[in-house]
């Protein structure tokens, strides 16, 4: 039987524990057929060398705010705190539209898959106007991206004690009925689905009671996946005392949050009892290396968490935060940050690949199908790409040299089995054009002159 794509002559990472040296991965309809040694390869319509190279499943992001690469390193507002982060670009995104978002996404996207990534959520929660997270499946439906969309939300303006303007809020019922006008639109709970959606009011501090406890009755009612910021910075638990009477996890399982359903970005600042708690009710966490450090808000214990019983993806976070979309650079980050925590021993190359595979699958609620390379899985996959000069003298192990070397990019990212990036470039062709739309477009929402 003829496979429809063969990669092969190429170091195999698996999953965690299985690797194949020397190794191949074939493709047929749209699934991982087989993997294994070299000398068994099966006939296949197309064959790509790998030549000695890394090759892993595709990277999955667990946080993200795509649309913030509209104001990437935005000068008036690098070197502030989280709460003066937000209360200076909130403005800027009050001018969202639907080609903005659209834009944003498609850029995002391409840059996650530069950098490997083949999955990706979006935590989509400012909407000054109508139909964002449309716009943004049209995005991933035209480049063939696999997305899962999440409903953020805000209620909460600067005149009911929050952050954001009042162009970026809405009402409890404008909120909950487009939540699920989008289920009922996109989620495709099936096998192989290219789209999902999930249910993600911003913070605890943004959105009110109602809406988090209805946010929690709906994901059962349709089986979905609910997702929000927590623990995130020192100013959360001083609100959550003031508001509610208690800390920011406490808050969290009151509105019935404390679920096998949920996952959180940050969990930076929890107490030792919460985190316990949290991971025996099945709670996944994002963590966010690079956004964390830019911002100086401290970052979540990756080995700790783990060790704690609680799994742990990676994500890009904001672009106006990090200012990047590359998967590869926070998993590196997070390698690097955990050793300075915690010592040399404590973290190795695979912990953070694991994180960045199986971890941001596990916080999808998606790790039966992605984030591995067992047969049966989606044919997500990443040919890593590193110049022979990054490379000289690193012989003994692919993956430690994987995130010790580089810088590497994606010689080649295929999704649901297509090349969406070959010798390192994107496949679409729309993409000059795109960028200099979004280019106008960013410039109209900074107040530039275009």
């Amino acid at each position: 039987m003829k496979v429809d794509l063969l990669v092969r002559d190429a170091h195999i990472y698996v999953e965690r524990g299985r690797e194949l040296p020397g190794g191949w991965v074939a493709i047929k309809d749209r699934r991982v057929h087989s993997v294994g040694l070299a000398g068994e390869e099966p006939p296949s319509a197309r064959t790509i060398s790998a030549k000695g190279r890394l090759v892993t499943p595709g990277l999955v992001n667990a946080h993200h705010h795509m649309y913030q690469n509209l104001t990437r390193a935005y000068a008036p507002v690098t070197n502030g705190t989280l709460f003066e982060w937000l209360t200076g670009l909130y403005p800027l995104w009050a001018r969202l539209d639907e080609e903005a978002v659209y834009l944003s996404t498609y850029v995002a996207m391409t840059e996650l898959l530069m950098g490997g990534c083949t999955t990706s959520m979006d935590h989509m929660y400012v909407h000054p106007k109508p139909f964002l997270i449309d716009a943004q499946f049209r995005a991933a439906r035209d480049i063939g991206f696999r997305f899962h969309a999440t409903r953020g939300s805000m209620t909460r303006s600067v005149e009911q004690g929050g952050l954001p303007p009042a162009s970026v809020v809405q009402s409890e019922e404008e909120i909950l009925a487009d939540s699920v006008r989008l289920v009922e639109a996109y989620h495709d709970a099936g096998p192989g689905s290219m789209g999902r959606v999930a249910l993600a009011p911003c913070s605890l501090f943004s959105v009110t009671e109602r809406i988090m406890s209805e946010s929690a009755r709906l994901a059962e009612q349709y089986d979905l996946r609910l997702h929000t910021h927590l623990a995130e910075d020192p100013d959360e638990d001083e609100y959550c005392a003031r508001v509610y009477g208690c800390t920011p996890v406490e808050y969290f399982e009151r509105v019935g949050w404390a679920s096998k359903r949920s996952w959180v970005a940050h969990f930076i600042y929890p107490g030792d009892e919460e985190i316990s708690r949290l991971a025996k009710a099945g709670v996944c966490v994002a963590q966010c290396p690079c956004s964390n450090m830019l911002i100086g808000g401290g970052s979540a214990d990756l080995m700790g968490l783990r060790r704690r019983g609680m799994r742990v993806g990676l994500g890009c976070d904001g672009s106006a935060s990090t200012d990047h979309a590359s998967m590869w650079l926070e998993a590196r980050t997070a390698l690097l940050l955990g050793r300075y925590r915690n010592g040399p021993s404590s973290m190795s190359a695979r912990d953070a690949l694991d994180a960045a595979t199986l971890g941001g699958a596990a916080c999808l609620g998606w790790d039966n199908e992605i984030g591995h390379l067992r047969p049966g899985a989606c044919a997500d996959l990443v040919i890593w790409q590193m110049s022979d000069v990054a490379l000289a003298g690193a012989h003994t192990d692919p993956v430690e040299a994987w995130l010790r070397c580089g810088p590497a990019v994606a010689g080649v990212t295929i999704v649901n089995g297509v090349p969406l990036i070959e010798d390192g470039q994107p496949a679409m062709k729309a993409l000059p054009d795109v960028l200099r739309r979004h280019a106008r477009q960013s410039r109209r929402i900074q107040c530039l002159e275009a």
